[in-house]
């Protein structure tokens, strides 16, 4: 079977269903890895200090402190996984196909003759040549090209934090 043919032999419709149910399967994948991170993410804890104070003092001296440390997941303080989705895909199949034929024929016809008394003699030779070529060259090449583009994370995927600010109005 030719490479051509085994090329025309693919049913479009299959190439395309294949290439749908691969992308399907990497974008679970991406998916799956996504969810994965972000659960390692709000696993993970780091101490954040959430301010420092700055206070001169009238001497001109400076000097800071720290609030106390608030412990805070990855998630909390505003790492986010990366979600990736396919914005693109092709399929690309192409055929070259070179022809080329040659016949070469000749014809070497040579006669001789010889009469002499109640006896003559001839001779015939024919040479004839003959050759033939035929070549063919098929080159078939398919390609599949996808694109992938990072994209927000769902919009309920991570809560909305809401500021409670329970101190006393400091006196005017």
């Amino acid at each position: 079977m030719s490479v051509g043919q085994e090329l025309l032999d693919v049913p479009f419709p299959e190439m395309v269903t294949k290439l749908a149910i691969g992308i399907a399967k990497g974008q679970e994948a991406l998916d799956k890895n996504s969810v994965a991170t972000a659960k390692e993410l709000a696993e993970e804890t780091i101490t954040v200090i959430p301010s420092i104070t700055r206070t001169i003092k009238e001497n001109g001296t400076v000097e800071y402190k720290n609030a106390d440390g608030i412990v805070m997941s990855l998630l909390q303080v505003g790492l986010y996984p990366t979600f990736y989705q396919f914005s693109e895909a092709t399929i690309e199949v192409s055929m070259d196909i070179k022809t080329k034929s040659e016949k070469k024929t000749s014809v070497d016809v040579k006669m001789k003759a010889k009469v002499g008394f109640a006896c003559w003699s001839a001779s015939i030779a024919v040479d004839v040549k003959h050759s033939r070529q035929f070549s063919k060259e098929v080159h078939g090449t398919s390609r599949l090209f996808v694109k992938m583009v990072p994209v927000p994370p769902p919009e309920r995927f991570f809560p909305q934090i809401e500021t409670v600010d329970l101190r006393p109005e400091p006196e005017a």
